[in-house]
């Protein structure tokens, strides 16, 4: 399995854990998520997801003037979006967890 699948299963959850930090706008948010790892990180990702979690409620924008050119769209997680945050906190702590167990099966089962 490649990092972007693995990264496209998890990607929801980190953006909604970035902008629960404080408002953003995408371009930062996709600069906020690559200063965390995620390098190959694009806009053709993160603009539909931003539009997704705003669509089912997650997130709301506001537009807002910007020094450097036209009006930036900043978001805010709403109430939903932060026991969707919280949900997807405990289910990656789960799993991380099981998936721990496996990997030291594995590990203390191989013979070399």
């Amino acid at each position: 399995m490649s990092q972007t699948q693995l990264i496209k299963g998890v990607l929801e959850g980190c953006v909604l854990a970035t902008i629960a930090e404080h408002e953003v706008y995408g371009y930062e948010l996709i600069q906020a998520l690559r200063q965390h790892g995620f390098t190959n990180l694009v806009g053709g990702t993160v603009y539909p997801l931003l539009l997704k979690l705003e669509k089912n409620g997650d997130l709301t924008s506001t537009l807002k003037p910007s020094a450097d050119g036209p009006n930036r769209k900043y978001y805010q997680l709403t109430a939903q979006g932060q026991q969707t945050l919280a949900t997807f906190a405990t289910d990656w702590q789960q799993l991380q967890v099981n998936v721990a167990k496996i990997l030291r099966q594995v590990t203390n089962d191989d013979p070399s």
